[in-house]
């Protein structure tokens, strides 16, 4: 493990939330060694009015001033980060014309280096390691104006045209290529990134089994109703054909969705069945307990090409509480064959699901809490932590 060493985080979220983040989960253990700053993804002034107006919960008060902007936070494995809250920004990604883009966009790097740069002097960050996690925009413009000795790309996620427009490409492939090293969360993206850049290495998401381990089952339900459930984002990766091809089916078995019902085309469809509930997102330390009430779970994932890119956290999450798992084939996992069911079409993803439920043991629970013990984020930040020490 790398220790003494200064990291900056170039990030496309923010610290806080309702769900379990790859970059959270790394860098507070880093942090155990490492002087760590975490910058938060430059919310916009549209984020400012959304918030005031009760829309949104962006952090408004340190983006203007009237809070610190430069916190310190306690971490849940006892380090402490160092987290900074930008100004707000202009809102631009939605815009066509590529001139006005950039010549906006321009204004927009310039507050954030300033700031940026005025926190390192701060803290007398020298020689930093610089993480950009999942955002090339703002990676590639600060790319080498830090001081850095190394700067690494970490790419957790296909990224997509959806919000960014089409410029993201451009972007990406530019920032992946100019970067001294990539760290990706899956072996297909490792494969697309080592054509840019062949610096390119692969650390898997993981889990916080301690906090899981407590709530894991002991042994298989009895209920003759069985309980199906989903935790996480309801968007537009969520592939609603199967899913309502398994609910109109299978009259016995409840249905449960806890997350930000971000596609609403997902409820509007899947409402109107009376083994069906929408639950609105959880705290991150209530999710152990609520996914060990399933009897299975399910990652219903649509098969396409952005999808291919994920390795999903809640993958482990399910495991290490015992609990089956049925997942559409929406990506290449061979680490997970023979511990979850893969789904290959509608009817295959009803058939695991009640193989998953009526073959179920105790044997097969402690199967899963063990496999997913080996996937801890401990053990996968010690490898993040080898692949950092690479390059400085």
């Amino acid at each position: 493990m790398i220790k003494g060493e200064n990291i900056i985080c170039i990030s496309n979220t923010s610290w806080f939330g309702n769900y379990a983040k790859s970059t959270v989960q790394i860098l507070e253990r880093l942090a155990v060694n490492n002087n760590v700053l975490f910058v938060e993804y430059p919310f916009s002034i549209k984020d400012v009015i959304s918030t005031l107006r009760g829309k949104q919960n962006a952090p408004v008060k340190r983006m203007l001033g009237l809070e610190k902007s430069l916190q310190i936070i306690d971490t849940n494995v006892g380090s402490k980060v160092y987290d900074l809250v930008m100004p707000p920004v202009l809102p631009l990604y939605f815009l066509k014309n590529e001139k006005i883009f950039n010549l906006l966009f321009s204004i927009n790097t310039f507050i954030y280096k300033q700031k940026v740069k005025k926190t390192i002097k701060k803290l007398g960050f020298e020689n930093p390691i610089v993480i950009t996690a999942y955002n090339p925009f703002y990676g590639l413009t600060t790319l080498k104006k830090l001081g850095e000795k190394a700067s690494i790309y970490y790419c957790y996620d296909g990224v997509e045209s959806g919000f960014f427009g089409k410029r993201i490409f451009d972007f990406e492939n530019k920032f992946s290529t100019k970067v001294d090293g990539i760290i990706t969360s899956s072996e297909y993206l490792n494969a697309e990134k080592k054509k840019l850049n062949a610096n390119s290495f692969v650390v898997k998401n993981g889990v916080d089994f301690p906090v899981f381990l407590p709530f894991a089952k002991k042994k298989v339900f009895t209920n003759s109703r069985k309980k199906v459930g989903y935790i996480g984002s309801l968007d537009g990766r969520f592939d609603i054909e199967t899913v309502e091809n398994a609910i109109a089916k299978l009259g016995n078995f409840d249905f449960e969705f806890t997350g930000d019902l971000m596609n609403v085309k997902v409820r509007k469809r899947l409402e109107k069945y009376e083994n069906v509930k929408f639950f609105p997102p959880i705290k991150q330390n209530n999710v152990p307990k609520l996914l060990a009430t399933y009897d299975v779970g399910i990652i219903p994932y649509l098969v396409n090409e952005v999808n291919k890119n994920i390795y999903p956290l809640k993958i482990n999450e399910y495991l290490a509480v015992g609990v089956p798992l049925v997942m559409n084939a929406f990506a290449v996992l061979p680490e997970f064959e023979g511990i979850v069911s893969i789904a290959k079409n509608k009817e295959d993803f009803i058939a695991k699901l009640l193989e998953e439920t009526q073959t179920d043991t105790a044997e097969k629970i402690m199967d899963r809490i063990n496999f997913a013990k080996s996937n801890s984020w401990d053990a996968r930040t010690e490898s993040f932590s080898d692949i950092l020490a690479k390059f400085i």
